[in-house]
Formats: structure tokens, C-alpha cells, sequence
């Protein structure tokens, strides 16, 4: 298992290695560089001193090269059009919130989910059934910003209900209800979809027929024997919605005006800050590894059979 682990490890570096070469390049080529001169053109002199002041006058490996030394000691530079801000001291700004996001959406997603799942798993083919997988396949297909615009539409415009945006968790908790549940609504159809497979699947098993021919209680050999070895997926789906808790989501950080790490990635790539973009996709590739990383280790503990040299 050790060696596993710190086999994972090393490739969580090499995929860090990778993923910012391919930013840091793709930033670097950007036409215009990131300072944009349309609204306050600079003089050719200023310019150069602008650019020498961010190394941007050295060739893209050496650059990098820089940016890779100061990044493994937790130097992630300084923001472009935040002054005297590291990037760092932005992150502890944000991310907070869309944990929170992140934490109440999968607070009811997960729980209803697999809920669902596993009442339609139980009646194939029914009333019940159809109802719940045609919820699932709403959330799963429908795009966010367009159940996002319906519903600020509806509960806001319409009925006045709910406010159309903002983070007043304290002053106004119904500025939780839209955000919350639009960024819920994708993981819930797919937990909704991926538990009921499951069941149906761990069903036609000979030891479920064995625990059923037995006497075994039907709550007990679907709790204890049916949704643990059905779970397995579930947990790659969580393992892969580590990076939505802290990474947070551009869509609905956008639109309800939600000040997290989504929107914050939003406007640094709207206004060409090349190191808060940077930072904030080598975090969000970190997370994915890892979360890929933590929902293996978690298939070792659901289920004694697998086990990693």
C-alpha cells in the first residue's frame, strides 16, 4: 500500500510538472501579453520596464523555470491587477466560501441521491422508477446556467421569493437556496443514476440470492450486503467532486454573484492575471489527482477484497 501510495505521488507531480508547462505556455503566447494597452497605452519604455518587472522579457523556459523554484516553496507570485496581493492572500479571501458551497451542495445531493437511487433500484420498471430517473436525467443533461436562469426567472422575477444573487449567509440565508442547489443538481442525477445501476447490478449476484434464500431480513441484505458493494462508484464520483468543494464552479459562482474560487478564475482569465489563473489551475489539478488518489484508498476500506501493491 506504501508503495503504491508514494508511486501515486510521484505522478501527482509529473501531472503538476505538466499541467504548468501547458498553462504557463499557452498564457505566455497570448496575443498582447497580459497587459492590455487599449484603455491606457503604454509608451515602449514603460512597457519594457512593466515586463522586466514580471521577468516577462526572458525567454518562456526560463520564465517557467522561475515560476516552478518559487511555486514548490509556496510562492505563487503576486497578482497582475491586484497590487501588493500575492496570490495566496487571494486564495484565503475566496476559497472559504466555495468550500461552503461546495459542503451544503453535497450536504443534500449525496444523501437524496443515493436515497433515490437506491428506492428506484427496489421497483424496476415502475411509476417510481421512471419518475426518479427522469429527475436524474434533468440534472445530468440540462445545462447549469439554463435551470439557473429559469429559476432566477421564476423565484425571483416572477414570485419575488428568493434574491437574484450575492453572499449574505447571515444577514439573508435565501441567498444559499438557488447557488446551493444549482450546484447540486449535476452530482445528485449522477449519484441518482450511478446507485441505481449499482443495486440492480449487485441484485443478480449469487450472494444475494443466497442471503434472501437464507431468511435474511430484505432491509439488511440491502443495506448491509447490496449498497456496500454497490457504493464503489459513488465514491469515484465523490473522489472527483473534491476539486468542485475548493476549486468551486464558474457557472454558478458567476451568475449569483457567489465570491468564490470559480468566479474568482473567471475574472483573472478576463483580465489576463496570468498567475492567479495559473495558481488556480494547478490547484484544481492537484485536487482531481488527489481526489483519484483518496477514492482509491477508500475502495480498500468499503471493500476488503481490493488491495494495492
Amino acid at each position: 500500500m506504501l508503495r503504491y501510495i508514494l508511486l501515486r505521488l510521484f505522478g501527482l507531480l509529473l501531472v503538476l510538472l505538466v499541467v504548468s508547462f501547458v498553462t504557463f505556455g499557452m498564457l505566455y503566447n497570448v496575443p498582447g501579453g497580459p497587459f492590455d494597452q487599449s484603455e491606457q497605452p503604454l509608451s515602449a519604455a514603460a512597457l519594457a520596464n512593466v515586463r522586466a518587472k514580471y521577468n516577462l522579457d526572458k525567454p518562456f523556459y526560463v520564465v517557467w523555470a522561475s515560476y516552478i523554484s518559487h511555486a514548490v516553496r509556496g510562492d505563487f507570485g503576486t497578482s497582475y491587477k491586484a497590487e501588493n496581493k500575492s496570490i495566496l492572500e487571494i486564495f484565503q479571501q475566496q476559497w472559504g466560501t466555495s468550500l461552503q458551497l461546495g459542503l451544503m451542495a453535497l450536504a443534500w445531493s449525496v444523501p437524496l441521491g443515493v436515497t433515490l437511487g437506491v428506492v428506484a433500484a427496489l421497483r424496476p420498471n415502475s411509476a417510481t422508477d421512471y419518475l426518479v430517473r427522469f429527475v436524474a436525467i434533468v440534472g445530468t443533461t440540462v445545462p447549469n446556467f439554463a435551470i439557473a436562469v429559469f429559476m432566477t426567472f421564476l423565484l425571483s422575477v416572477v414570485w419575488k421569493l428568493l434574491p437574484t444573487g450575492g453572499w449574505l449567509p447571515t444577514k439573508d440565508p435565501r441567498t444559499l437556496v438557488m447557488p446551493v442547489f444549482i450546484f447540486g443538481i449535476l452530482p445528485f442525477g449522477v449519484l441518482v443514476r450511478y446507485a441505481r445501476n449499482g443495486i440492480l447490478e449487485v441484485f443478480t449476484q449469487d450472494y444475494m440470492r443466497t442471503a434472501r434464500a437464507k431468511g435474511v431480513p430484505w432491509a439488511r441484505v440491502v443495506l448491509t450486503h447490496g449498497l456496500r458493494n454497490a457504493i464503489l462508484p459513488v465514491i469515484t464520483l465523490l473522489g472527483l467532486e473534491i476539486p468542485q468543494l475548493f476549486g468551486g464552479a464558474i457557472i454558478t459562482e458567476t451568475i449569483f454573484t457567489w465570491p468564490g474560487m470559480g468566479r474568482l478564475f473567471f475574472e483573472g482569465i478576463s483580465k489576463n492575471d496570468w498567475p492567479l489563473v495559473q495558481a488556480i489551475t494547478m490547484l484544481s489539478a492537484f485536487l482531481v489527482v488527489g481526489g483519484n488518489l483518496l477514492a482509491d484508498l477508500a475502495y480498500a476500506v468499503v471493500d476488503p477484497r481490493i488491495r494495492y501493491e
